[in-house]
């Protein structure tokens, strides 16, 4: 079965010419809307860890993560070329300084082709863009940023604390000084329906962004979200729910936008609900044979008259 979407480890292969592994970093910088310092308390979906992995409390230096890591890429994948993913939390919510002893540190390690950066569009400004664009021309350099959905609304009901507009003006920052963008999306959001979770692929796509991950609002246990489910107030999206509206998503996405991520990978011990998201290989092949099966591509709806990748129409 061939690729309908432009998927980022091809990516990665054509820029590289091999494999190109990813290595989770755990900085243990905190989150302003956790700490009290915008007076939210957090996403109301989020885990105690922030999506990480807890290295960083339990004493591994930047170093040793990345380390552990490459060894087991090797002795995984064979891989010889790393890209360093600062993912939990919000890595750029320190000081300009500390951001470039972290990022230092990460590229010294063998191997090191780039870094990806997780963070929020409220925790960046121009000086802190200047740090990300003075590696650009030796490295790959991508920031994430969580946005999840293009709706008020939506950002405001979950707690998130910042709004479309501030991902916006950041995303056009960031794009300015050479850095590629990568927006996160949760699909199945209290109050979304279909029509306004294609909404954001639309506006994302208009804003000219160079990537995507695309995740299911899962539930995971001790936060607000699994009160509300048990209370009746929320309703996960079924599995062919989730596929049906991923299909439609990526055919409403550019062609150009690589595809970082097209569902969610929770962990067992914390998820409530739903428990279908366990088996994310399953997901993965139910949406490119719903793909192949309704002949849809990435920006089939565009008026992409071909996919411009191999697959068998």
């Amino acid at each position: 079965m061939g690729r309908r979407y432009n998927d980022y480890n091809a990516y990665l292969k054509a820029l590289f010419g091999e494999r190109v592994q990813k290595i989770i970093v755990d900085t243990g910088l905190g989150c302003p809307n956790r700490d009290g310092t915008i007076g939210r308390g957090g996403c109301i979906y989020c885990n105690s860890k922030g999506s990480g992995s807890g290295l960083w409390q339990r004493g591994f230096s930047i170093t040793e993560q990345i380390e552990v890591g490459r060894k087991a890429m090797i002795r995984r994948y064979k891989a010889r070329k790393f890209q360093a993913y600062f993912q939990s939390y919000t890595n750029t919510y320190t000081s300009c300084e500390h951001m470039k002893t972290m990022y230092d540190e990460a590229l010294a390690a063998e191997g090191m082709v780039g870094i990806a950066v997780g963070t929020r569009p409220d925790c960046v400004d121009p000086d802190k863009i200047a740090v990300l664009a003075s590696y650009v021309n030796d490295y790959l350099v991508w920031v994430e940023y969580g946005l999840q959905s293009v709706h008020d609304e939506t950002l405001s009901r979950i707690n998130r604390g910042h709004d479309f507009a501030c991902f916006a003006k950041a995303t056009q920052m960031t794009r300015d000084a050479g850095i590629n963008v990568c927006a996160h999306i949760i699909l199945g959001l209290p109050g979304e329906d279909k029509a306004m979770m294609l909404e954001t692929a639309r506006k994302i796509g208009d804003l000219g962004i160079d990537g995507v991950k695309l995740h299911l609002l899962y539930v995971v246990k001790g936060t607000p979200m699994e009160t509300l489910w048990k209370a009746g107030q929320y309703q996960c999206l079924e599995q062919q729910e989730y596929v049906d509206i991923v299909c439609d998503f990526l055919a409403l996405l550019p062609g150009n936008v690589i595809v970082q991520r097209i569902t969610g990978d929770p962990h067992p011990d914390e998820l409530a609900a739903p428990q279908w998201t366990l088996d994310r290989t399953a997901t993965f092949k139910m949406i490119h044979e719903s793909l192949e099966k309704q002949n849809l591509w990435q920006g089939k709806a565009l008026g992409k008259t071909t996919s411009g990748w191999s697959f068998k129409k």
